[in-house]
């Protein structure tokens, strides 16, 4: 059956080309038409192509186990990531910046893959209370790679946090600004969930953090990687997700990105069955009632706010904790209700880690 899934689908994630593709048409054993790449509207390469192959056998001799297994043997799959091991390491301090106005702020590095990752870490001044300082780990949206530097974007998003006494770690992800490594996008590969869940387990082994007072906070792609972490790492207690590219990969692949004009992409149902099964929005009841908060603005540009409404429906017939804001009119930044918005996350944080 195995053989026979792979006969008709292979719809496998290929790492390197920054987004989620089909094989290579040699090691097809059929033909199969081709779509042409296009970008996600922030310059990330998104959305998965949608050409699926024509099957000779029937579409229903595929299992549900047997889909199940096939997709446990992607990289990026739920199943694949809970497989591994994040230990993490101890945060080395590379420079100490200008504080905060009540907070340290260094350029710190940390272990992931074998690889040296970057980040900016804040840490309230005081004693910290008994068992250490809630921590959030910082997940920033797509910024091109070459551009990214460690203490640029995300300034003020990152101080709100960091000024009402939460220990802050941004990651930079591999590839971004000195960090070793190769830069393969957050939805096809796993390499920038793996570097969030590292930075996760680095903040454990901190003696100033609690350890069981641990939240993520993600902007756009960011979004993504945090959801996906929530469902990998259970220390991981609630999470504030912000705009955030949170569809089904089968809406992905088939609502996000289109061109003005161009009509509505589909899938044969074999392509939707894999895809919502490869997809984290599978796995919402895996939550077991940590919180979720979403904040999204209708005008934003970037992400459609359908995803935030979709997800806050599937969370809900999940059984899941889901508190979910809009913002008439604003923007993928939230630019126009930005206090708001980072008092609503504060304050999710305060009641929840």
């Amino acid at each position: 059956m195995m053989r026979r899934l792979l006969n008709l689908v292979l719809l496998l994630l290929i790492a390197g080309a920054g987004y989620i593709a089909f094989m290579a048409p040699e090691k097809l054993p059929f033909k199969m038409p081709w779509a042409s790449t296009r970008m996600a509207p922030t310059g990330e390469k998104g959305a998965p192509t949608t050409d699926t192959p024509s099957p000779t056998a029937p579409l229903g001799e595929v299992t549900d186990a047997a889909l199940k297994a096939f997709v446990a043997q992607q990289p990026i799959s739920i199943q694949a990531l809970r497989a591994r091991e994040y230990p993490g390491s101890a945060l080395k301090v590379v420079r100490k910046l200008n504080p905060g106005v009540n907070y340290s702020r260094q350029i710190v590095s940390y272990q992931s893959d074998g690889l040296t990752i970057y980040g900016l870490l804040t840490v309230p001044n005081g004693t910290p209370p008994r068992g250490g300082w809630p921590a959030i780990v910082f997940n920033h949206g797509y910024i091109p790679p070459d551009e990214y530097r460690t203490t640029e974007r995300y300034v003020a998003y990152q101080d709100a946090f960091a000024r009402a006494g939460f220990v802050t770690l941004k990651s930079d992800y591999r590839g971004h600004g000195h960090s070793e490594g190769e830069a393969l996008g957050g939805y096809n590969d796993p390499g920038y969930t793996v570097d969030v869940l590292n930075a996760a387990a680095s903040l454990k082994k901190d003696p100033r953090v609690n350890r069981a007072r641990l939240g993520l906070w993600g902007h756009s792609m960011g979004g993504q990687l945090s959801l996906r972490a929530m469902l990998v790492d259970p220390d991981l207690k609630a999470a504030s997700l912000w705009a955030g590219v949170v569809a089904s990969y089968d809406v992905l692949a088939t609502d996000w990105n289109r061109a003005p004009g161009e009509e509505k992409r589909t899938l044969n149902p074999l392509g939707r069955r894999y895809l919502r099964a490869l997809s984290p929005n599978a796995y919402l009841k895996d939550l077991n009632g940590r919180p979720i908060q979403l904040q999204q603005g209708t005008g934003d540009e970037e992400v459609p706010y359908s995803f935030q409404q979709d997800l806050a429906h599937d969370l809900r017939a999940a059984g899941q904790n889901v508190e979910a804001y809009r913002y008439e009119g604003d923007n993928h930044n939230l630019s126009r209700n930005l206090g708001l918005a980072l008092r609503r996350s504060v304050e999710f944080f305060k009641a929840n880690l």
